[in-house]
């Protein structure tokens, strides 16, 4: 279910009155409900992948007690071990195993010989990559001893099927999101206003942003050679707002439908592209898979306290497994090798944690060398981009080529697809100017209680204006559904 789609806005406001008044403030019957909920919400897209998340859900469940039990390292380490081997299995089998058969037989052929790949006829069920790496660090944080197991089954499944931030995240972890299904929720009427307005924000970033800006970049990419180098550069510059737009916006959604529960999941994003340095902007992008990576690959891999030959190699296999993540392509592998060699002179330099507070702190404007650090950061963050949108390396590069090649300005393209060029640009610059303003905020609609209610209500009326005027409502996939 898309939440971008009328079932959806039929689907929260039913399952929001069962679980305040239908539940009776009941923990259990809350819990059950949101299991049920959440069941129905994945099921919607195929039913027949609940059985993955239902069996993921015992396997952990049941690693999890057994971690409990056993105190000899040798039986701990089996249990850990078959937590990760089924988890990643799975990943294996729907989401890479046709990439490497097919990766195989093209090495191969580059040897003279050829042979006929094994394809697996399967399609990716939806969210695999968050709620295993959710379910994954549960095991994993149990059998590090930061976490104690829950015997609450309910509770547990609820954790990992909790239907905001399934599919797509963020990946929350247990030592979070698990203790808040234990506890007894009661409505507080400031987190849910607070919640709606993330919410509207969030599909404001969807369909306006992300989804007009979707039919530019989907006819610059295809038509490439058709058009002028600058043109494409902006067709990787729309890209750059497209997936920002959503998946911060699929963000915004989850955390406020989670807030409207009486859960609080950790912010995602915290306005990435106003970054004065890469490392700042991993800091500020997907942060729940940046952290789940540093805390669960680079710190065992050694992290950053060994020698320099060590921190090359740690940067490397972080942000080249963090591409792999994303997709069985070598595009994301190239994207993932390419931000580490951009981070790498910055933590060799010891400047990786320079840029730690919000930019231009406690002023209006950013000074002129900090723009200028936000323009460069965000310009090779758009080189990055091409590789992520391109259908294979060779496109990658033959844009790239393109954009050299044929700088010059000849025409701006125009979709059917999309709101006028003339209109999406001055859209843009009202959603860059509103984040700058709440930059140092979770979300851009995070207003203070003390607004005047004529403003507030002066800014939903806006958002929503422009929604139905310029939004483009084709329900439209999220692009992380993919991953």
């Amino acid at each position: 279910m898309l939440f971008n789609s009328i079932e959806f806005a039929i689907f929260l406001p039913i399952i929001f009155i069962l679980y305040w008044f239908g539940a009776k403030k009941n923990l259990k019957i809350q819990n059950t409900l949101l299991i049920i909920a959440s069941y129905f919400f994945y099921g919607w897209w195929d039913w027949r992948f609940l059985s993955l998340i239902i069996f993921s859900s015992f396997v952990d469940y049941l690693v999890g007690i057994g971690l409990s039990k056993n105190k000899t390292h040798k039986k701990r380490k089996i249990l850990l071990l078959t937590s990760i081997f089924i988890n990643l299995g799975f990943l294996g089998v729907f989401k890479y195993f046709n990439f490497f058969a097919e990766s195989f037989a093209d090495a191969f052929t580059l040897l003279g010989q050829s042979i006929e790949p094994t394809r697996l006829n399967i399609i990716l069920p939806v969210g695999i990559s968050f709620y295993t790496f959710q379910t994954l660090s549960y095991s994993i944080d149990i059998y590090k001893k930061k976490l104690e197991p829950t015997k609450d089954i309910i509770a547990f499944f609820a954790f990992v099927s909790f239907f905001p931030q399934l599919v797509a995240g963020p990946i929350e972890r247990a030592t979070n999101l698990l203790p808040q299904f234990y506890r007894k929720r009661k409505f507080e009427y400031n987190k849910a206003v607070d919640g709606m307005r993330q919410i509207l924000w969030g599909l404001f970033k969807k369909v306006v942003i992300a989804d007009n800006a979707a039919g530019y970049v989907n006819d610059i990419f295809t038509n490439y050679t058709d058009y002028s180098g600058v043109t494409l550069l902006l067709g990787g510059v729309f890209f750059a707002f497209q997936i920002y737009g959503d998946f911060s916006g699929y963000s915004d959604i989850a955390i406020g439908t989670a807030r409207l529960f009486g859960f609080n999941l950790k912010q995602n994003f915290a306005f990435p592209y106003f970054s004065r340095d890469i490392a700042e902007f991993w800091r500020r992008w997907h942060i729940s898979l940046s952290t789940w990576f540093r805390d669960y690959l680079y710190i065992p891999l050694g992290g950053s306290r060994g020698g320099t030959w060590m921190k090359i190699r740690n940067t490397f296999i972080i942000f080249i497994v963090s591409g792999f993540w994303h997709g069985a392509n070598w595009t994301f592998v190239i994207w993932g090798a390419l931000n580490a060699i951009y981070f790498l002179p910055l933590m060799l330099m010891n400047k990786n944690r320079k840029n730690t507070d919000n930019p231009a702190q406690g002023k209006l404007l950013p000074s002129i060398k900090e723009l200028f650090q936000i323009g460069i950061t965000f310009f090779i963050t758009v080189i990055a981009w091409i590789f992520f949108r391109a259908d294979n390396i060779w496109h990658a590069f033959d844009y790239l080529k393109e954009i050299v090649t044929k700088f010059f300005f000849t025409h701006y393209p125009l979709n059917p697809q999309s709101i006028s060029p003339k209109t999406f640009s001055i859209i843009i610059i009202f959603f860059i100017i509103t984040e700058w303003l709440q930059r140092d905020k979770q979300h851009a609609l995070e207003l203070n209680i003390k607004t005047k209610k004529i403003i507030r209500w002066g800014i939903y009326f806006s958002i929503v204006l422009i929604i139905f005027i310029s939004g483009n409502f084709n329900k439209t996939e999220f692009i992380y559904f993919a991953f």
